[in-house]
C-alpha cells in the first residue's frame, strides 16, 4: 500500500506544485510539503482496497506543521487529474481558514488619541537594569571579612606581630 501511496503522492506533487518535498511519515502514510506555499498535503492508508484519507493543513513558523484542516477519502484509482483538483479543493478550504482576523486596536471608540504622541506600544522599549550584586551579597561579603579578621587578630594578634 505504501508504494502505490508514494507513487501516487509523487503525481500529485508534480501536479500541484512546482517546488515540493515528498517524505513518509509515522502512520505509513505519505507527506507533500509545499514550503512556497505553507501548505501541506498527506495522503494516508484507510483499510479499504485503492482508497486513501486525504488531509491538508498549513505550515506553521519554523516548518512544523499545524493539525489537518480538512479530511477526505479518495479513491486512489481515480486519474491523477481528479485528485489533483480533490486536493486543490481541499488547500483552498485551508486557505481560506488561515485569512487572519483583523486585530483589535484596543483603542476606545470615540477616544482620540493626543497629536505628536506615539501609541505605548509603537515605542521601543529599554532593557530594565538589574544590579550585578545586590545589598545582600555585600553583606555576606562583609560577615566574610569580619570572619576572616577575627581569625586573623587571633592568630597574630597574640603575639604582637
Amino acid at each position: 500500500m505504501y508504494t502505490q501511496l508514494r507513487e501516487t503522492a509523487d503525481e500529485l506533487a508534480a501536479v500541484l506544485w512546482r517546488e515540493h518535498t515528498v517524505y513518509r511519515e509515522r502512520g505509513g502514510g505519505v507527506v507533500i510539503r509545499g514550503e512556497h506555499v505553507g501548505r501541506w498535503i498527506s495522503l494516508g492508508p484507510t483499510g479499504g482496497k485503492d482508497q486513501a484519507l486525504l488531509r491538508a493543513g498549513r505550515l506553521l513558523d519554523g516548518g512544523t506543521t499545524a493539525p489537518a484542516r480538512t479530511e477526505v477519502v479518495v479513491d486512489l484509482t481515480a486519474g491523477t487529474a481528479e485528485l489533483a483538483a480533490v486536493c486543490r479543493s481541499l488547500l483552498a478550504e485551508v486557505a481560506a481558514a488561515v485569512e487572519p482576523a483583523p486585530r483589535p486596536s484596543g483603542r476606545v471608540p470615540g477616544k482620540q488619541r493626543k497629536p505628536g504622541r506615539a501609541a505605548p506600544a509603537a515605542r521601543p522599549r529599554r532593557p530594565r537594569r538589574q544590579r550585578h550584586t545586590s545589598l545582600g551579597s555585600f553583606f555576606v561579603l562583609l560577615c566574610v571579612a569580619g570572619v576572616l579578621g577575627v581569625w586573623l587578630y587571633s592568630l597574630f594578634g597574640r603575639y604582637g606581630y
